[in-house]
């Protein structure tokens, strides 16, 4: 495994690879759990080079204290990855990425970035957008592979790919979950044992809303979220949205052609954590 920390060293070994390889993609920022290693083994069964990036995105946070609390493991994370098989990692510095200025570029998803994430994190997709935008361009991968935990950036990456006409094919993973239902996330090690034994509450509301949608409309089933996490002592519902898979909006009249998800995001004390679920 081979660790570079500048776009130039890493194209260039990426140059130096047979052109008929493929190359499979997981950009990551760091903190690894096995969800993020469950990535690396999909590109490791798809791909014949499996590339990694480890870059902390700045203008992705909404929040400074998120970006300053953001666990950085960089060490465990590079064992991590030699022992899944990874055959190069990325792992630029800030000013490789951005050179001059910190600042993201303006994107129009078609209205992707609007809901949900985007109404709730001022300019989210915009740094997503100029990263991975980036990161497709020095990596040019046949591959790219990104987990369905966050569902909406899947969605977004994969119109940001036909909008750029990018020769890259995005894979989505389903979530990687702790044998208690929450899913996995690098903030969970920042949890409390009071808030982490609480979490789980949030996929199992989700499972029982799952059921509600197969006999109460969007409204309802929406409206009975909000009661329960009302009661709830620990977890401050911020949303709960049943929405179109493909267009993100939320449902207006339901339809049996259509695929829905039910996607949440809730607070456990300081802590903002997301999950989703197919309605399907």
């Amino acid at each position: 495994m081979r660790i570079y920390k500048t776009k130039r060293g890493l194209r260039k070994a990426l140059d130096t690879q047979p052109k008929e390889l493929v190359v499979g993609f997981v950009p990551t920022m760091g903190a690894l759990h096995q969800g993020h290693l469950s990535l690396v083994l999909a590109a490791k069964d798809k791909a014949d080079i499996v590339v990694v990036s480890i870059f902390v995105n700045p203008t992705q946070f909404d929040r400074q204290e998120d970006l300053d609390h953001y666990p950085s493991t960089l060490e465990t994370d590079i064992a991590l990855l030699k022992d899944a098989g990874c055959d190069f990692v990325f792992v630029p510095a800030v000013s490789e990425m951005y050179a001059d200025t910190v600042k993201s570029h303006p994107f129009d998803f078609g209205g992707l970035q609007n809901v949900m994430e985007g109404a709730h994190r001022k300019g989210h997709f915009d740094g997503v957008g100029t990263i991975v935008k980036g990161l497709f361009e020095i990596v040019r991968p046949d591959l790219a592979f990104f987990g369905e935990k966050d569902f909406q950036q899947l969605q977004i990456i994969k119109k940001m790919v036909m909008q750029n006409k990018f020769p890259v094919k995005i894979i989505g993973i389903p979530i990687y979950r702790e044998p208690d239902g929450l899913a996995m996330s690098s903030r969970n090690t920042r949890l409390t044992p009071e808030y982490r034994q609480a979490a789980p509450f949030i996929y199992k509301t989700l499972k029982q809303a799952k059921e509600l949608f197969g006999t109460k409309n969007a409204v309802e089933v929406s409206e009975w979220v909000v009661q329960v996490f009302k009661k709830h002592p620990l977890l401050k519902l911020e949303y709960f949205t049943i929405a179109d898979e493909t267009s993100l909006q939320p449902i207006q009249k339901q339809k049996s052609t259509q695929k829905y998800r039910a996607f949440i995001a809730v607070f456990a004390g300081d802590i903002r954590l997301i999950d989703n679920i197919a309605l399907y």
